[in-house]
Formats: structure tokens, sequence, C-alpha cells
């Protein structure tokens, strides 16, 4: 794979669905439990006594401030929390977003918008979004930290594998949650440069169970492969640094996570997908989040230097418009994220931030034989490997 992570650029000069640091700590119990019989101990007195209301979520129950605070994860004293997994993972969500959003100031000139907001229960958002850009006709990048309760039908749409993330509630009764996460989503405006999204995770729920999610992925409207191969040679390469059997694990599950149904088809050309996991140490599992965050400039800004000069017609820009209509309807029908966010009332702005500022829908369209458009969407049918 070595040939097919190398990037054929010098250049290395990037939007949350809203959900989303580490030190010493012990781990007792199975993994994916904090806190083993601290946290039975802990649900089993709670059990005869009535628990206290979380924290209401809804659509506006956020204050926008004019200073960012030092942390937005607040000081918990929970027997099963992980308060040091908790305040890192944020600070490192913090760091990436920063260098991110520095990165892609600099190829397009034009900064971005910071809002920053806070809720009365605790955790809040920084949201960065790059609007008519030189580059990028939108671009956004957001932190949040969720404190909340949610359905247990919502933490099901939130996990993957049907585990039991609900442990210790009575069916129907709210699950109590903590998630920190950094999400993007970038929309170049020239049609031969990719769109890219990523989103790295860290949930707790207050029953003690914890885990990882994330991933990055390219979504091209035309079919350069040497890019598409940098893409994900680079990811491979930082997946065989942490598990030798990650990279085609998660490549499969990011080519079955962005399928569109109702399309058959995938929304772009993938990348890496994960979620649930906590089969491991959970210092190893932030380090593979840590490094995969870190692996995104080198991964996707030298495709975007490459192609934003390129020359276009009419017709390939409305063909990146239906393109982006299929991202549309993937984002709002299947994404996990988007629904989570919907269920456990987020702020709207950052949930719909990843949707592109345009698309098209055409009726019965279809792409002609033999050419670039017909070429990526056989590839877009039949998910192919890159390395």
């Amino acid at each position: 794979h070595a040939a097919c992570a190398r990037s054929m650029w010098s250049s290395t000069a990037i939007l949350l669905n809203a959900i989303l640091p580490l030190a010493a700590y012990s781990l007792t119990g199975s993994a994916g439990s904090y806190g083993g019989a601290r946290a039975s101990a802990r649900m089993a007195a709670e059990a005869t006594a009535p628990k206290s209301s979380p924290p209401t979520l809804s659509w506006n129950s956020h204050v926008y401030v004019d200073e960012v605070p030092d942390s937005l994860v607040r000081d918990d004293d929970l027997s099963g929390a992980n308060m040091d997994m908790r305040r890192r993972f944020e600070a490192n969500c913090r760091r990436a977003q920063e260098a991110i959003c520095k990165a892609v100031s600099e190829i397009d000139g034009t900064e971005f918008r910071q809002d920053t907001w806070v809720r009365e229960g605790g955790g809040g958002g920084i949201s960065r979004v790059l609007a008519n850009g030189n580059v990028f006709e939108k671009a956004g990048c957001s932190l949040s930290v969720v404190y909340g309760s949610m359905p247990q039908e919502a933490l099901a749409s939130a996990t993957t594998r049907g585990a039991d993330r609900a442990k210790g509630y009575a069916p129907g009764e709210r699950v109590p949650f903590f998630a920190c996460g950094l999400s993007s989503v970038m929309h170049p405006r020239n049609p031969m440069a990719p769109t890219m999204h990523f989103n790295y995770r860290y949930f707790e729920t207050e029953g003690g169970v914890w885990w990882f999610g994330g991933g990055s992925d390219l979504t091209p409207s035309y079919l350069f492969e040497e890019d598409v191969k940098h893409f994900h040679g680079t990811y491979k390469e930082v997946c065989d640094k942490h598990d030798p059997e990650f990279y085609a694990k998660f490549k499969k599950w990011a080519d079955e996570y962005f399928l569109i149904k109702h399309r058959g088809e995938t929304r772009g050309l993938g990348g890496i997908f994960f979620d649930d996991l906590n089969d491991r140490d959970p210092e190893k599992i932030f380090a593979f989040s840590r490094d995969s965050l870190d692996a995104l400039i080198p991964a996707y800004l030298p495709l975007v230097v490459k192609h934003k000069d390129d020359e276009f017609t009419q017709k390939q820009k409305e063909w990146q418009q239906m393109r982006r209509g299929r991202y549309v309807e993937f984002n709002l029908v299947y994404d996990r994220g988007t629904v989570f966010g919907l269920k456990t009332g987020g702020r709207i702005e950052s949930i719909l931030m990843s949707l592109p500022e345009t698309a098209r829908w055409e009726y019965s369209h279809e792409t002609q034989p033999g050419s670039p458009e017909a070429e990526i969407m056989d590839a877009f049918k039949n998910p192919r490997d890159w390395c």
C-alpha cells in the first residue's frame, strides 16, 4: 500500500451534526464499561430511588456567548464517568479544529465565522463556517459537547451493532448521556475537487457504558483514481499503525454505511467508518481517533489544491449539483448523526451544517454511456478496492 499512499503533491497547506482528552485512570470491569463495580453499585442504589431529571435539550435551548469557555465539559462527580477522557477528547477536538480551519483558510483566503454557545445543563459547541469562499462554496468544522437524555430508540439509532447501551434502565426510560465530537464537511466550488466529510466522537451513558465512533470519507463528482488512492492510502497507513485489520474492516463499513439504499449507489467513494468501538483499552482507541483526525489535512487538502483551478463546463457544474442532491438525500434520510441530533434536540444550524448551499435534482436523469459521469457512477454502484 506504500505506493498507494504516496502523495503526488507537495502542498499540504474541511460540518457537525452536533454530536460528538487522556491522563491516567484505572479501568476495571469488562471493555466498554468504566468503573465496573462502582457503576453496578450505583445502579443498584438508584434502583430504589428516583432518578434526577437530566438536562432538557431542545432546538433553542442554547445561549450564544462572546468568549469561548476554557472547557465545555462540566465537573461531574459520577462514579461511572471517566472525566479525564471527556476532557482530553474535547481538548483534542479543539486542537484539530484550530489546525484544520487554519489550513483551509490559507487555501481559500477567507476566514471562518465562529459561533460559540452553551447550555444551562452543561455542554455547548463551537461552530466554524466558511461560506461563499474563493475555493469553497461552503466549509464547516464544528465541535459539540452534549449532556442530556435520549429515548432508547434514539440511542439505538446512534449505534450500529445493536449492543445494549441502555443497560440499567427500564424499558421506555430515557437514558442520560454525554457526547463530544468534531465533525466537518467541505464543499468546493470546482466540480473537479472532491467534497470531504469527517466525524470523530466519544459517548458515555450514566450507566457506565462508553464507545468511540468516527471516520473520514471522500465524495468526488469526477473520478481521478490517483486522488482516491491517495486519500485511502493515507488512512490505510493510519489504520495499519494501530491494527492491521482496521483498514479492510473500516473501509467495508464505510461502503456499507454510506449506501443510498433507495438509489442503489453510495454517496461517494468511501474512506473509513467505525462505530461502537470499545473492544480494547480506551487509550488505544483515543490514539487512533487522534491520528485519524491528524491525517485529514494531508489526505484531503492536496486534492483541493490540485483541482481548485481546473477548467469545467456548465454541464459539469450541473452534474456536481446533482451529486450534491444525492448528498442531501443521504444526510436527511439515513445519516445516523442527523437522526440522533434531531431526536435529542440538537442545535439545528449545527445538525444541518453538512448540507451544501446548492443542489440539483433532474427528473429521470441518466448518464451517457462512456462518459466521465458514467465512469464514476459505476464506482458508486460497485465499490472498489483502492489500496
